[in-house]
């Protein structure tokens, strides 16, 4: 840490933690914990205790694996989603994003996330096996593929293609409002929920 506080190994250690963090700079994190510095022990207490709760209580939802509190997340407990359709996704934040569309009342299926040989990801690494049990042993209707438009997540959406082939689910793929290379986090709202209602027949895209 290159900062005039350095010297002090108390203060270092925390700004380093926090310099860990996705997007937190070295600057950045010297005014947090000096912020936390200037509050009262209780609070700090509570600051640190919230992060240890949710680390031993989140877990995965045992249907879909999307974070939840309990075995079944609320998503896959609500009779009133529709239990007909599944939206398969690269990760939890890809969830969230579709959620914050309103767009969209079926289930969700997460990966962990997508193929891509470069990084040594294999199918056999992602819950794509789970999905294929999920669609034979349910009355799934149509599975959506939701997962980033890159060369990865072409190849994991023809991937899946080919496994679900077999059954007489409905393959469809979101349209392409979604820009090739985005990923569904940084998408807005409006063009998400759009691309998820404009989906397609998974096959046609391979015609064209």
């Amino acid at each position: 840490m290159t900062t005039e506080f350095s010297s002090f190994k108390l203060l270092e250690k925390p700004v380093n933690e926090f310099t860990k963090l996705p997007g937190i700079g070295s600057k950045t994190a010297l005014r947090l914990v000096l912020y936390l510095l200037n509050q009262k022990t209780e609070k700090v207490e509570q600051f640190g205790n919230t992060f240890i709760e949710m680390k031993n209580n989140i877990k995965l939802c045992q249907i879909c694996n999307n974070i939840s509190d309990t075995e079944v997340c609320r998503i896959c407990s609500d009779v009133n989603r529709n239990d007909e359709l599944i939206c398969v996704t690269e990760n939890v934040k890809d969830v969230l994003a579709i959620e914050n569309t309103g767009q969209y009342f079926g289930m969700y299926h997460v990966l962990g996330g997508i193929i891509s040989p470069i990084n040594g990801v294999g199918p056999s690494d992602l819950k794509i096996d789970q999905l294929e049990r999920r669609v034979e042993k349910s009355n799934t209707k149509e599975v959506i593929l939701a997962l980033s438009t890159t060369m990865e997540g072409d190849t994991t959406n023809y991937y899946i293609y080919r496994k679900l082939s077999k059954y007489k689910t409905v393959v469809s793929i979101i349209a392409r409002g979604v820009a090739f290379g985005d990923e569904l986090e940084y998408t807005d709202d409006f063009t998400l929920g759009r691309s998820i209602k404009n989906r397609i027949s998974f096959e046609q895209t391979l015609q064209l």
